[in-house]
């Protein structure tokens, strides 16, 4: 069975030993994820537009959108497609750093540039790369209460 892992540095080398040891394949597209509790993840596995395989640093992630079948994540230096959920990478990733503010985007804190107030409870955000995205209603007051508006 394949599995992935999101420990800390600390007990990574001891679990990747122990999963190996139980007959664990380790693969960075797998769908099951060993998470830490109270570990965000560090890193994504994500490809880019050749289908290369890339670990993209979180601190990159602009925000991260669900196109139909596809998730794309908008870096500062590109877009990548990753295998994940975003209800999964919601788990994986710092909710201090990372809000959900639709049902197909997560945005990061630190690459919100400007927020544009809209009609009916929405606003519309300007992001660091350039890119502009939607707070939804249903998202609305976690959006307010996670920048303190």
């Amino acid at each position: 069975m394949k599995i992935r892992i999101a420990v800390s540095q600390e007990r990574e080398q001891a679990v990747t030993e122990a999963l190996l040891r139980a007959g664990f394949e380790l693969d960075d597209e797998a769908e099951l994820v060993v998470l830490e509790n109270d570990q965000s993840a560090r890193h994504l596995a994500v490809r880019d537009q050749d289908g290369n395989r890339l670990h993209l640093a979180v601190e990159e992630i602009v925000f991260i959108e669900a196109l139909g079948h596809s998730i794309l994540v908008h870096g500062m230096d590109g877009v990548y497609q990753t295998s994940d959920r975003l209800y999964q990478l919601c788990l994986m990733l710092d909710p201090k750093q990372f809000l959900r503010i639709s049902n197909s985007v997560i945005i990061q804190r630190h690459r919100v540039k400007k927020n544009l107030p809209a009609m009916s409870m929405k606003f519309t955000l300007l992001m660091a790369e350039g890119s502009k995205v939607d707070v939804t209603r249903t998202y609305y007051n976690s959006f307010k209460s996670f920048f303190g508006i």
